[in-house]
């Protein structure tokens, strides 16, 4: 038995999350669908240009941390604030979720991070991001207890993006292995895939990584192709183990030869579809732990990531183990 299900390792941000049309958009400059990473500057300008706003913690292996707990699963996570008002709602937030969260806070600058996410009319989020405290997650904040007593250590490709991060997932990797447990990261966005293809690739060609999760962009990205059935085929051979989410369409589970269509949850309204993916990762990461087929854990994230898109913001406001039950997948 571990002690933790999921270990999560990510970009510690609080969400500013607003509506805005295609003309706002294109009026300030922002890439819509993207991750559009922005210094302090812009974030004061985008602030200032925001309707009104809600605040919620969020970061991709953050959400997919609560994720985890709220279906029930033990969950930790390792990212780093600083010590001040924002960085205060991420920890207490994170914390009432039940995720266990003790990095220590940066005393001094740069700021706790925020991504300011204008959300349009079809759901689809456009996120502009300040890492500010983020890029200070190094080494010295890995717990390698924690590391080895949980069963999979899962972190977000845009930890790419600040240096000393990579050196942090690499010892996590290290010590996982040591014990006999297993890495899995998520691609995080086509535009991260195509800074860092051959770096993500040699992480999952030397066993580094074990499971990887991506969309259908994001797939194409990192083998730089037209023909989805080709990157299935190439993801197939380069891990363990690969989800690939295809939005409406489902997903589909690789492992070697195998292959695992799973149909995407129905939802009454498209709200907003932030977390979308963390959450599905979060619902197939439980049911991985917890022994469950492929085909189930493919359907827990699908459940996990249709509840999330029909609320605003990336944390579950319901009990996802109740849904899941009630649908029969606990």
């Amino acid at each position: 038995m571990t002690k933790f299900d999921v270990l999560t390792i990510g970009n510690a941000i609080v969400d500013i999350i607003a509506r805005c049309d295609d003309a706002f958009l294109v009026h300030n400059g922002i890439i819509k669908s993207a991750m559009n990473l922005i210094d302090a500057d812009r974030a004061e300008l985008l602030y200032s240009r925001m309707g009104p706003a809600l605040e919620a913690s969020g970061g991709s292996a953050g959400n997919t941390a609560a994720g985890v707990a709220s279906l029930g699963g033990k969950a930790a996570y390792f990212g780093k604030v600083a010590n001040d008002q924002l960085g205060e709602i991420f920890t207490h937030d994170i914390r009432a979720q039940g995720v266990h969260f003790e990095t220590k806070p940066l005393e001094t600058y740069p700021p706790t991070a925020r991504s300011m996410i204008f959300v349009t009319e079809d759901g689809e989020r456009s996120m502009n991001t300040y890492l500010g405290a983020c890029v200070e997650l190094g080494p010295e904040d890995v717990e390698p207890a924690v590391v080895a007593d949980a069963a999979v250590t899962y972190f977000e490709g845009y930890l790419w993006d600040p240096p000393l991060a990579k050196d942090a997932i690499r010892e996590c990797a290290r010590i996982a292995h040591e014990n006999g447990r297993e890495v899995a990261m998520t691609l995080s966005d086509s535009f991260c895939v195509h800074r860092y293809r051959a770096e993500f690739l040699d992480l999952m060609r030397s066993g580094t990584v074990d499971i990887v999760f991506a969309n259908r962009a994001e797939a194409l990205a990192l083998y730089e192709t037209d023909d989805f059935e080709q990157a299935l085929s190439m993801i197939a051979k380069d891990c363990k183990l690969a989800a690939v989410t295809l939005s409406e369409e489902g997903s589909i589970v690789v492992r070697g030869q195998e292959r695992v269509k799973v149909e995407a949850t129905q939802v009454n309204r498209v709200v907003d579809t932030t977390g979308a993916g963390d959450l599905y990762a979060a619902g197939f990461l439980h049911g991985y732990t917890t022994g469950r087929t492929l085909a189930d854990c493919g359907r827990l994230g699908s459940l996990a990531a249709g509840i999330v898109i029909e609320q605003v913001g990336p944390r579950p406001m319901i009990s996802l183990s109740a849904a899941a039950r009630e649908a029969g997948l606990l």
